[in-house]
């Protein structure tokens, strides 16, 4: 059975001025969808150091309490602050080979993938190419040493490396955990697919509290002093390539101050 084009017209009428009424009276714009998934992008030439240390501080600029519980491993990596970019980029995905350095580059040239997930700040009291291998412009990884020693000799200190912008791949959904009190509430984001990186959070309550934009309080820690206690609570996140996702009542009213609720994820 086939509708004349009058008829459709009409009913478009009727349809899309509720649409961005709704969309309007949320406070948020409606969501884009159809967007592709996130493409590997160029590869650069940068070069790579590592750190010693323990889940718990391979994590720490990004305020992950722990990359080995939080689905990360020991697959992770600090960036000099071009790359950081103030945090911004922390959750974003590289492929990394080292390169053009026989002598220390494992056999076969491996790849290696890894997580952004710390901050290697820079010294400015050596030069740049000499020790100061994180100080601005330069673009360096400074990666955790069991990720490290997968592609590069332990002696070799600092190799050079090709690396491109991955697809970060997750197990299970987008994690929120919830710390604070009333009066200032403190979302942790963690476990995100696709881009890895999140650029904006919003929440949404089942009652009083319409969308709200959270502010980046440091890494992938996201505030606010909305009044979030005793609601069911939707999260919506945009990563850097504009895609978006939005957890529908992921958290119960019943929710409590340190719980952690997953959402859905990225591909």
């Amino acid at each position: 059975m086939t509708f004349p084009l009058s008829i459709i017209l009409l009913l478009l009428a009727f349809i899309l001025p509720d649409y961005t009424t709704h969309a309007r009276f949320e406070g948020v714009a409606p969501v884009k969808h159809h967007r592709p998934n996130f493409k590997p992008g160029p590869w650069k030439r940068a070069h790579a150091t590592f750190y010693e240390g323990d889940t718990r501080s391979f994590g720490g600029a990004c305020g992950y309490e722990d990359v080995g519980t939080q689905g990360y491993g020991m697959e992770t990596a600090a960036l000099s602050s071009t790359l950081f970019n103030d945090g911004q980029t922390c959750g974003a995905c590289y492929e990394i080979k080292c390169t053009d350095s026989p002598q220390w580059c494992k056999l076969g040239q491996p790849s290696l993938f890894v997580t952004a997930t710390n901050h290697c700040p820079p010294n400015f009291d050596l030069p740049n190419d000499n020790g100061g291998w994180c100080n601005p412009p330069r673009e360096h990884f400074d990666i955790a040493y069991p990720a490290f020693s997968h592609i590069a000799e332990y002696k070799a200190g600092i190799v050079p490396v090709e690396y491109r912008r991955v697809s970060c791949q997750r197990n299970g959904g987008i994690r929120y955990t919830i710390t604070g009190n009333p009066y200032f509430n403190l979302v942790s984001v963690w476990n995100v697919g696709g881009a890895g990186d999140v650029v904006s959070v919003l929440v949404k309550g089942d009652g009083k509290l319409k969308w709200t934009t959270l502010r980046r309080n440091w890494g992938q820690k996201w505030e606010t002093g909305a009044k979030m206690a005793g609601e069911s609570l939707t999260f919506r996140v945009r990563a850097s390539d504009g895609r978006s996702s939005t957890s529908w009542h992921v958290v119960p009213k019943s929710w409590q101050f340190g719980q952690t609720f997953e959402g859905k994820n990225f591909k």
